[in-house]
């Protein structure tokens, strides 16, 4: 797919399990930079976390598939490179580590993948619009000069020669290419030669989406002022303008009716008073896991009180033997789930729709529930049963704070067998969880407060939780599941019941 003779179109990658597209947070490079093999030329957020992409390909970026704000699919076209046929030695040192392949893996995909095997696009081009003619919707194509035409239509880039009896003005600079001379970019320099003559330029649009979006909300483009590398109109451009239409049309709507509620302006704003926000990204895979998990696993939730104070002085007297290595009441209920789950693997399983077969995993790859400032995800740590419990609260420390932190890469938040979820942290006691499909089983923890307990026949104070576990019925009865919360419920009471297992 590549757009010119010798450039090669860099495609979004396979960013991992699940994932079909991204969001694009930040471009790296502007158009006209030199790249290197591997360099990070854009920051991406996916459903699951937000990665750098390194891109494979060394040359000079001649097109970027996307502005900031923008989703783009896995395999449509990202960055476009055009190679340094006239560098001096330095890049041909670059093309040499192309050709060998740098071995760098993102997610399922190496920078060794050649484009040499794909088919290259017939080149088209795009015409810019008669003087004076009205702009259309789809009037976002700039055509370059007569010598090196190159003409941006959506988000693609192509070119070609200019057709004989064109209207395209002698000389426009092309919106996506190498910097024009003086140091003006194209785009800037097709923006000046405008002005210069008078005339009044096409709005620089390249997303179909800010296009739509336009239409939608009856935003005029050619009115709009881009904030992107020369005057290309981004996504936020046309957000701060939607803003700011909805907030005049409720001043005037407020000036009219005397004493009518101030409306709240939301992402997406829509009546008086609503804030509409759009289900997209984390909190869209979110809704669709959650809701397959409804609709497919017919889920049971049953639940125990129990007595947490002997694995409070448990962990005490661990952490005051090693103070240098705690373990947490998070690790130490870990290692009973494993203990569990060795002694009722049916609830280390998943359930194969299509095959019509349950599937029991021979490692626990243990989910761990966190909640992020971009919503709740479920980091996993492979083969915890082959961790100690010093080990288990190291994995689980690190995997919660980078988590929290954005940075776990997607294939550490897919591929759990079961699921401990913490939810005494937001003080509440009990809780039926949704499984977090296509999981058999998931183990919920309530806050943990003091509480009149009968000990030996006598009334006390005790530290005490409730437990919860919510399976699927497809997989075991009632037995099984009773089963394995009666152990973790012994073991929380009595942890040295652990030393038997372990």
């Amino acid at each position: 797919m590549s757009t010119a003779v010798g450039t090669r179109d860099f495609l979004l990658p396979d960013l991992g399990e699940g994932l079909s597209e991204a969001e694009i947070v930040e471009w790296r490079v502007a158009v006209g930079d030199v790249v290197t093999v591997d360099q990070s030329v854009v920051e991406v957020e996916t459903a699951k976390a937000v990665v750098d992409v390194p891109c494979p390909y060394a040359g000079r970026v001649v097109a970027l598939h996307g502005a900031a704000g923008e989703v783009r699919p896995v395999g449509q076209p990202l960055i476009t490179i055009a190679p340094l046929d006239d560098a001096p030695d330095p890049h041909a040192t670059y093309r040499e580590e192309e050709r060998a392949g740098s071995g760098n893996v993102l997610i399922g995909y190496g920078t060794g993948h050649g484009g040499s095997g794909r088919r290259r696009r017939r080149p088209r081009l795009a015409l810019a619009p008669e003087p004076g003619a009205p702009a259309s919707a789809d009037s976002s194509a700039v055509t370059g000069s007569a010598s090196s035409p190159v003409a941006v239509t959506g988000s693609s880039v192509s070119a070609g020669p200019a057709p004989a009896g064109s209207s395209v003005p002698a000389g426009a600079p092309a919106l996506a290419g190498p910097p024009a001379p003086g140091g003006l970019s194209a785009s800037a320099g097709r923006a000046a030669a405008a002005e210069a003559a008078g005339g009044s330029a096409a709005p620089l649009v390249i997303s179909p989406i800010v296009r739509r979006l336009a239409k939608e909300h009856g935003i005029d483009l050619a009115s709009l002022r881009g904030t992107g590398p020369g005057g290309v109109i981004r996504r936020a451009d046309l957000d701060a303008a939607v803003a700011a239409s909805t907030t005049a049309a409720s001043a005037a709507r407020l000036a009219a009716v005397p004493d009518a509620p101030a409306a709240h302006v939301g992402l997406a704003p829509a009546g008086d008073g609503d804030t509409v926000i759009p289900l997209t990204g984390i909190r869209k895979v979110i809704a669709d896991k959650l809701s397959r998990s409804r609709r497919e696993i017919p889920e049971v939730t049953i639940w125990v009180d129990v007595d947490a104070t002997g694995l409070l002085e448990t962990r005490a007297a661990i952490n005051a033997a090693t103070p240098e290595a705690p373990v947490s009441i998070l690790a130490l209920l870990a290692r009973i789930c494993l203990s569990g789950l060795r002694k009722f693997p049916q609830l280390n399983a998943h359930v194969d729709t299509e095959g019509q077969r349950i599937i029991q995993s021979a490692g626990v790859h243990l989910g761990i529930a966190a909640q992020t400032d971009r919503g709740l995800v479920v980091p996993v740590l492979r083969d915890a049963q082959r961790l100690t419990t010093r080990e288990l609260a190291a994995a689980l420390a690190e995997t919660t704070a980078a988590a929290r932190a954005g940075t776990l890469p997607p294939a550490r938040l897919t591929g759990g067998t079961f699921t401990l979820n913490n939810y005494g942290v937001f003080g509440v006691d009990g809780s039926t969880p949704i499984i977090n499909h296509p999981e058999a089983a998931l183990l919920g923890v309530g806050r943990i407060v003091d509480k009149p307990w009968v000990v030996d026949g006598q009334l006390a104070v005790r530290k005490v939780t409730q437990i919860s576990l919510t399976f699927d019925h497809r997989v075991c009865d009632g037995g099984v599941a009773g089963g394995f919360l009666r152990h973790v419920a012994d073991c929380v009471e009595q942890p040295a019941l652990l030393v038997a297992n372990v």
